[in-house]
Formats: structure tokens, sequence, C-alpha cells
């Protein structure tokens, strides 16, 4: 059995197929019409990340910066909260804290979790934006990229680094220095967290 072919002509052009296939790529047409669009197909999501302190819509903060992979850890951007969870001491005075990482927020607040007693990292792992509850106390080299991009302009921050069985690191924002503070201490917390690409 012969398929049957219709010609379709515009102007100077014209375009011959099966029957067949023009009568569903009409059905699929009136379709895409009538339906609403969640109905048909979704759009695709932008894969683009914002500029560097600008808010990532969905990620739960601000784009803090791309972070090359390091060890184990593949490469991401820190996604900071867009404000601060208010001031909270880093806990546990004169104890040692396995939460030794300068680089690495996840595994000292995994560590200060696991210890119990540490109401800094305690809030930042409570915070939750855009769905996401992963979040962090940042380590002090996330807390410097902080800085060298601008992301907050004042204020003093804990960092998840220990320093000592007394002291944490810290970053002093208005002065665009990192030094170590009693544990005792209430400085302020903002949540941290990757998303990895």
């Amino acid at each position: 059995m012969k398929t049957e072919m219709i010609t379709l002509k515009h102007g100077d052009a014209s375009i011959k197929m099966p029957a067949s296939s023009l009568a569903k790529l009409a059905i699929a047409s009136v379709f895409a019409q009538v339906l609403p669009p969640a109905a048909s197909v979704q759009p695709i999501a932008s894969t683009e990340e914002p500029a560097v302190g600008e808010y990532w819509t969905g990620q739960g903060g601000i784009n803090a910066g791309y972070v090359a992979a390091r060890g184990d850890i593949p490469a991401h951007y820190l996604i900071f909260g867009d404000k601060d969870l208010g001031e909270f001491k880093w806990g546990r005075y004169q104890e040692e804290s396995a939460a030794t990482s300068k680089w690495d927020g996840k595994a000292n607040t995994n560590a200060l979790i696991a210890a119990g007693g540490h109401p800094a990292a305690e809030a930042a792992r409570a915070h939750t934006a855009d769905g996401h509850s992963d979040f962090d106390l940042p380590a002090a080299a996330q807390l410097h990229q902080a800085w060298a991009h601008d992301l907050i302009a004042n204020g003093a921050y804990w960092s998840s680094s220990q320093r000592s069985a007394d002291t944490a690191f810290d970053m002093f924002f208005g002065g665009g220095f990192q030094s170590s503070t009693g544990k005792d201490y209430e400085l302020r917390v903002r949540p941290v967290r990757r998303f990895f690409i």
C-alpha cells in the first residue's frame, strides 16, 4: 500500500510529508495551544549562576563564588544565607574539638553537632531556605571568601574552625581581618551551604 503524501506550500517554499505525520503534528499543535504549559513540556531551568553577591534563586542564598575541588570535595559554589541568624556562643570553652579544618565547614559542623553544646553550629545547621536544610557554620577560609567578595560589610562572625581549646577563628568584616575569640563569647552567625556543579 502506497503512503499518502501531502505537499504544503507557502510562497516559494514547499514541504512534502506523509499524511499521517502531518496529522500527528496538527494534533500536537492543538494540544500545545489548548493545554496549560505545565501539562505539556516543563520549561528548562536556567543553570547559569548569578553574579557573585546576587541571590541565587532556588539555592537558599547569595552566590559567594566558585570553589575548586580539594581533597575528596568536588568543585562547588558557596551559597551564603542572605541574613544573619543572630549572635551565639561557639561553645564548649576550654575543650578541644575535632572541628579543625580551615576550609571544610561541613566536616567542622558535623563534628560540632556530634559533640553537642555548640550553639553557633547548631543555629547554622537548623537554618533552611528555598527547601535546603544542608547549611553549616562556615570554615575560616569560607568566611574569608565572603570578605574577599564584599558579601558582608561589618560585624564579627564565627567560623567553625577551632584554633585552640579556648578559642575559634572568626572574621571581622569591617576591618577585613581574621582573628580568634574565646569560645564563650557571642558572635554573629551566617550560614553557608555548598552547591555542587
